[in-house]
């Protein structure tokens, strides 16, 4: 199909779109989705109307109605040539008709034919879906609302076959010519805590004492600069959960949407004493997007970073984090690529010191979004042995040939896992939850003002815990039930993290009522076994949002499957069962359509019908800089101008006679506005001469945005002392101080992050404690008395540290642990520590 975006006319002439409204329903982790489009044609002709929208590739489709004036049209699915033909035949004898389509290149994008709609008159579009809720790293539950759909960057030389390529018509946000209502109804076994969003919402309303039903709403205002996201927090999230549904009525016993179908939630409890140790081997490869795009601000709010920078603080996170003895690479890709070591080097100090060289000279200077290339690079590559591959993908954007991209992901499936990461509004969760799901791993998405590294670090926990194998899961239903599953076969697993089997039960048992289901691993050489019981009997008021969910999942592993290969017969075949199972549950696939026909007046339209362009947000991001692409420059206008503040390497700061102390409170607090690199600022630095009370902070009116100034023209007194650059943020001054190894030298630039001078730390030393040992523990303390809301990024590289010190059998760690308490004015136990 071509794709155009919004209601297209090749003249460009508008056709006002009055309002979208949509009504979200979450059932503890799954969430139906029903969106109302209002239009009016105020054009002397009938209209043909072509919208082009994204939803979210986990999305099952299940309802399209239109109505036009007072006839309501409701939709059913076919095999899509056979719909396209009954379209144009409906439109050349006069009547009205309606198509939705997916994508043939992505199932995260849809396109909606209306025609033809009568002048004066108006259209109300009726769009439902249903969805499962992804889990976020802080254990919540993300529901995503496409509101941008961001070009496809179509690689050069790509056949995009039926698909083609949204091109996207825009205008800033604040022309928008339509506005966008949402509201929310939550209801969960568990009490709900919370519902955040990175638009504004209004109050949550609680409708019961027990909180297990609330309702919210968008703001009004909405400026169409972001995708509408909802996290939902529920109390004790992590618990498993069964939900049985009943088969309709209508449909044929034995038959998917006849029989009944189950849905378990499960969460994998790992051993402890296998979790107690996380894995040291591993070859690691970071794929980095570094197309124009990736210039783009991380949200619009005031001190926002760019995409780029972002990704090399995580990069800087995740170097320091790595076990030793492991390998890895770094690529970066745009039109092309290029990598930092020719193949995966063994990571030490000098490997790491190399790589984080290159890091800090990575820009977004590469063009487009060519993800297949470096991908076939590193495939060609042989695995290292007794070194699983883990692969990080970071991207912000979208392709025209993402079911190429993860056709190639799931052929390599066996040698590696792949976690992936969509930076930024508008990417394609067809491509970042597909290579996931497809690599074996686990995605995230880095939207609004999320930071990047709790997640990417998440992910890395996920990589570096011991692999799970020999996965099989075994059902027990009573006599007179059998179980056909749905899903495929579980592949991977992580501790804490949500694994979803759908399943078909067919048949009914007199006497028994619960069935379970036991998935048995090996995990570290160790048999383990999680179950879960159920009841047979089917919940209440569910509809078939579980029938349809299921449906779904056999469809999209059909799909893959036919896209495989192998004869033309078996293609034929998968085809097939695709289409007789999308229209038997009413839910879209790649070979069917939703079409309706309503019979008008008869008389065939004259001439063309007008086609008209209901324009989309204009935002940053999307795929880059180069190919098909008509995108980069809406990124440099929205970023605003701000002063670049740089120090020199090596600045030269006046001390002053006087002790100079640096006050504690500067450290545990944030890292926006203008008290994010040391803490709230006192006085400047800069040629201000100080008193012998004088309090070290942070310079705030000179370091801003991106950096600390430190002018190399300071007035000397009597002592004086170079020190290393800060950086805006002293937990990555930190981090970028400790070694390979995890220790941390006793140093100029570290004391300068705890505060102190090089004296004081050296004179509360234990006379017993080597140096090294010494700044490791004060480095500990540090992070967990003032950082301790940033565990998340730095816990395993404090893992590392607490390992180096063992390692030392070193006598004196309590006494240590006392002096570096009394030294930072902490007060943490050494067993918090790991000591």
């Amino acid at each position: 199909m071509v794709c155009h975006c919004g209601l297209v006319t090749g003249k460009n002439e508008p056709v006002p779109l009055k309002s979208i409204e949509v009504e979200v329903k979450v059932n503890d982790h799954v969430a139906t989705v029903s969106s109302t489009l209002q239009y009016e044609n105020k054009e002397e002709q009938p209209l043909e109307a072509i919208f082009v929208f994204p939803l979210p590739a986990e999305a099952a489709v299940c309802h399209f109605s239109a109505k036009i004036g007072e006839t309501e049209v409701v939709a059913h699915v076919k095999e899509k040539k056979q719909a396209r033909e009954e379209y144009d035949d409906a439109l050349s004898s006069g009547q009205q008709a309606f198509l939705l389509e997916e994508s043939e290149q992505s199932s995260d994008v849809f396109q909606l034919n209306v025609g033809s709609l009568p002048p004066g008159e108006s259209a109300s579009i009726r769009l439902e879906y249903v969805t499962e809720l992804a889990v976020q790293a802080d254990d919540g539950l993300r529901i995503c609302l496409p509101a941008v759909l961001n070009p496809r960057y179509e690689p050069q030389g790509v056949n995009s076959g039926g698909g083609g390529s949204a091109q996207v018509t825009s205008v800033p946000a604040s022309a928008v010519p339509y506005n966008l209502s949402v509201k929310a109804h939550v209801s969960s076994p568990r009490p709900i805590s919370k519902v955040e969003s990175n638009c504004p919402l209004d109050p949550l309303n609680y409708l019961n004492p027990e909180q297990t039903q609330a309702t919210i709403s968008l703001a009004a205002g909405h400026k169409f600069d972001r995708d509408v996201e909802l996290l939902v927090y529920y109390k004790d999230a992590h618990q498993p959960t069964p939900v049985v549904e009943s088969g309709q009525a209508s449909a044929k016993p034995g038959s998917l949407m006849g029989d009944t179908v189950v849905m378990l939630s499960l969460y994998p409890e790992f051993p402890t004493s296998v979790m107690s140790s996380m894995t040291s081997s591993g070859e690691f490869i970071f794929l980095v997007d570094r197309s124009g795009s990736m210039s783009c601000p991380m949200h619009r709010g005031e001190g926002a970073q760019e995409r780029i920078g972002s990704a090399r603080d995580t990069l800087l996170l995740l170097l320091k984090s790595l076990p030793m003895g492991c390998y890895f690479n770094i690529f970066g890709f745009g039109s092309n690529y290029e990598s930092f070591f020719p193949k995966s080097v063994e990571y030490s100090q000098q490997t790491m010191d190399d790589a984080l060289n290159k890091v800090q000279t990575m820009g977004a200077d590469m063009g487009g979004t060519e993800i297949l290339e470096p991908l076939k690079h590193i495939y060609s590559q042989s695995c290292i042995p007794n070194q699983p591959r883990q692969l990080f993908l970071f991207t912000d954007g979208e392709v025209g040939n993402t079911k190429q991209v993860l056709d190639l992901v799931k052929k390599n499936a066996k040698s590696h896992r792949c976690f992936s990461f969509g930076i930024g509004e508008g990417a394609s969760s067809a491509l970042i939850s597909g290579v996931a799901k497809e690599g074996g791993g686990h995605s995230q998405f880095i939207t609004g003002t999320d930071r990047m590294q709790p997640k990417v670090m998440q992910s890395l926990r996920f990589a570096l815990q011991p692999a799970v194998v020999d996965i099989a899961v075994d059902w027990k239903v009573p006599k007179g039930v059998s179980v056909t599953p749905l899903s495929q076969p579980i592949s991977v697993l992580f501790q804490g993290q949500r694994s979803l089997i759908y399943a078909q039960l067919t048949g009914e048992s007199s006497k028994q009522t619960e069935g379970s289901v036991t998935v048995k691993y090996s995990l570290a050489k160790q048999p383990v076994k999680n179950q879960l019981c159920f009841s047979l009997k089917p919940a209440e008021d569910t509809g078939l949002t579980v029938h349809r969910l299921g449906a779904r999942t056999l469809i999209r592993s059909l799909e893959v499957e036919e896209r495989g290969g192998g004869s033309e017969k078996k293609a034929t075949e998968l085809k097939d069962r695709v289409v007789n199972l999308s229209v038997q549950s009413g839910v879209s696939s790649v070979f069917t359509a939703f079409i309706a026909v309503h019979k008008g007046s008869g008389e065939a339209v004259k001439g063309p019908m007008l086609r008209r362009n209901v324009p989309t947000p204009r935002i940053g991001g999307g795929g880059g800089g180069g190919g098909s692409m008509r995108m980069g420059r809406s990124c440099r206008l929205m970023k605003k101008s701000t002063k670049m503040y740089h120090a020199a390497p090596m600045a030269k700061m006046r001390l002053c006679a006087a002790p100079m102390i640096m006050c504690h409170s500067a450290f545990p607090g944030g890292r926006t506005g203008t008290e994010n690199q040391l803490g709230t600022c006192k006085r400047s630095l800069s040629r201000d001469l100080c008193e012998p009370s004088s309090v070290y902070c942070d310079a705030g009116t000179h370091s801003i945005k991106h950096g600390f100034e430190m002018a190399d023209n300071f007035e000397m007194a009597e002592n004086t002392i170079t020190v290393p650059e800060l950086t805006r943020d002293p937990l990555f001054q930190l981090i970028s101080l400790q070694k390979a190894s995890g220790s941390w030298v006793l140093e100029t630039a570290l004391v300068l992050v705890l505060g102190k001078t090089l004296e004081e730390v050296d004179k509360t030393k234990p006379e017993q404690v080597d140096q090294e040992v010494w700044a490791t523990v004060l480095a500990l303390i540090w992070l967990h008395g003032f950082k301790i809301k940033d565990q998340d990024e730095w816990q395993l590289l404090a893992i590392k540290a607490v390992a180096w010190i063992q390692a030392q059998n070193v006598p004196f760690v309590p006494e240590c642990v006392a002096a570096g308490n009394a030294l930072l004015g902490c007060k943490v136990q050494k067993e918090t520590l790991g000591l």
